[in-house]
């Protein structure tokens, strides 16, 4: 079937092409025939998938560990709505991915015909653009405002939708409309900060005593920007599941271990691109205290929300913290050394406790592996600059701890667990110099286990550490509860190994500590692969027994419902480790 060089398909797969786009991340079908041939014939490579959910999560992370924008293509009906959770989650986390699909031909609309659904209806409310582009000569114009639109200019960054009905595809668009203002890339718009509002925050921060300084997703292209910061003012710094790794973690002012602490003592805190959601409990006065906020972002979703700033500066934030390096001059921080200091120090001994803890963690009355002793081990075995990315339930909560690595990369705030195996895929594609490594729960990796096919017909450099207690599929009638202990319950350590090697990945199954190094070992050199490392059901997260979603030494008040409860009654505690 020969699809036209001025037909709509060929202008978009162009339009990609002229871009910067050399990856898209899709699932075959009738409906969407034509793009996926111009796409091909452009020479951008299909990484095809096995379902449309994994397509987009692939698309998010080469998003993520890029920069770029990342593309999905789907089929129509099922394929579209498979496709949704991963849009949904691209939403959440405020990720640039454009999704393109299909639609019945123009004649056969609202007929009844074959996955006749009126797509953009379904996801108008969890993206920033979503159209059907029935007349070709709009094709060029609606794509460009699409990608526009994903990539926030102007607005939030976030997932784009836009489809086509087939007929359309194969339509042709007019010459003189191919015009090169749609096609060519477009000059990112830095948004530059208002200097009496970068004053003013001179004036709080530099004058403040007790300077914390939290970084989000919206920081990730200002870490030079806040490491001179950090230098400069003096300030302890927490990072989160969206900025770990812009600052070294021997840098003398990451003071991680000592979270629960420094946001009660804190008396002003510097937001960097980050919203004050459930991770931070809000922002609330039961934990906060009487801080004060300074908040930067180039975007009002992590600059006004829960928590007004004394100081708000809405620019991009590298610009913004450069204009505030240029702005304090030679002017002295008023921020006490001897705080940061003594928080550091704590921070560095409950850094090595840890690190003591997880690599001689005791295995279970069951004799197998504690979660520790894999994560500890495979800590050891990757370089600082290695991409992690982690994913589960609760061995989700052991790993985000124990692991530490430049680019990390997690379920988000959506609570997304099953993105491990997707995004692990696309970033060892993306970035296949550094070592990529998936560290998932058996549970979560259920969720797109079938892509171990798409790793492995793509020869994806990744490496897929799989924490099997079984504990996924406890059946609460059979269960009973002997001194805070799941008993009696039926469980199934299924051969995850067994599939990666029917699947054509090395594989290998892992019950015994002195069999983990040299598994690690092999597996690290015979990418892709996968280990299925058998570990205790009885070990039990910090989180899981304290309900405090990702906050682990805070430990007064039972959740973070309770903080918020307080905080609406004005008479709760503090909530300091």
């Amino acid at each position: 079937m020969q699809i036209s060089s001025d037909s709509v398909a060929a202008v978009v797969a162009r339009s990609l092409k002229a871009r910067g786009v050399t990856r898209v991340f899709a699932l075959c079908g009738g409906h969407i025939m034509p793009i996926w041939m111009r796409l091909d014939a452009e020479g951008i490579r299909i990484v095809d998938v096995r379902d449309e959910r994994a397509a987009v999560h692939m698309a998010q992370a080469h998003h993520e560990v890029t920069g770029e924008l990342g593309v999905a293509l789907v089929t129509a009906g099922p394929g579209m709505t498979n496709a949704i959770t991963g849009i949904a989650n691209a939403h959440v986390s405020r990720a640039a991915v454009l999704v393109l699909s299909g639609t019945n031909p123009r004649g056969q609309e609202n007929r009844g015909g074959l996955q006749d659904l009126d797509h953009t209806h379904l996801v108008r409310t969890i993206t920033r653009y979503a159209r059907t582009v029935r007349e070709p000569a709009l094709a060029l114009a609606e794509l460009d405002e699409a990608i526009t639109r994903a990539l926030g200019e102007g607005g939030e960054p976030g997932p784009s939708y836009i489809d086509f009905p087939a007929d359309t595809l194969r339509g042709l668009v007019p010459k003189p409309l191919q015009m090169e203002e749609h096609l060519r890339p477009k000059p990112r718009v830095v948004p530059q900060p208002d200097p009496d509002r970068i004053a003013a925050a001179v004036d709080l921060l530099w004058s403040a005593r007790r300077v914390l300084v939290i970084s989000g997703r919206g920081a990730r292209r200002a870490g030079p920007e806040l490491v001179a910061l950090l230098d400069r003012l003096g300030a302890v710094y927490l990072d989160t599941g969206e900025s770990r790794g812009l600052v070294p973690d021997a840098h003398p002012s990451v003071v991680g271990a000592m979270r629960g602490a420094v946001m009660g003592d804190a008396d002003v805190v510097l937001t960097i691109g980050r919203r004050l959601d459930f991770q931070l409990a809000y922002g609330s006065p039961a934990v906060f205290g009487d801080a004060r906020f300074v908040r930067f972002a180039d975007t009002a979703a992590e600059l006004r929300d829960n928590r007004r700033g004394a100081v708000e500066v809405l620019a991009d934030p590298a610009a913004a913290l450069r204009a505030l390096l240029d702005a304090v001059g030679n002017r002295a921080s008023a921020v006490d050394r001897d705080w940061a200091a003594s928080l550091r120090s704590q921070h560095e001994q409950r850094a090595r406790k840890l690190k003591q803890t997880m690599a001689s963690a005791a295995p279970g009355s069951d004799g197998r592996l504690h979660p520790n002793r894999v994560i500890a081990a495979l800590q050891a075995a990757i370089e600082p600059d290695s991409i992690v990315v982690t994913d589960g339930g609760d061995f989700l909560s052991f790993a985000r701890i124990g692991l530490s690595a430049t680019t990390m990369l997690d379920p988000g705030p959506f609570g997304c667990i099953g993105v491990g195996v997707p995004y692990g895929i696309a970033a060892s594609l993306a970035c296949p110099e550094r070592t990529t490594v998936v560290a998932t729960g058996d549970g979560a990796f259920g969720f797109n286990a079938i892509e171990l096919d798409t790793a492995a017909r793509h020869k994806a450099p990744v490496l897929i550490v799989v924490a099997n207690n079984g504990a996924w599929q406890i059946e609460v009638h059979d269960q009973t509860v002997t001194h805070g202990k799941v008993v009696g319950t039926r469980l199934s350590f299924s051969d995850y190994a067994g599939m990666a090697r029917a699947l054509g990945m090395h594989g290998e199954r892992v019950e015994r500590e002195e069999d983990l190094g040299p598994a690690i070992r092999r597996a690290l050199a015979n990418r892709p692969a996968l280990l299925d490392v058998v570990v205790t059901p009885e070990a039990v997260s910090s989180d899981a027994k304290t309900g405090l979603a990702w906050v682990p030494d805070l430990q007064p008040l039972a959740s973070w419902d309770e903080a918020e409860r307080a905080w609406r009654s004005g008479d709760g505690p503090s909530l300091q480790a």
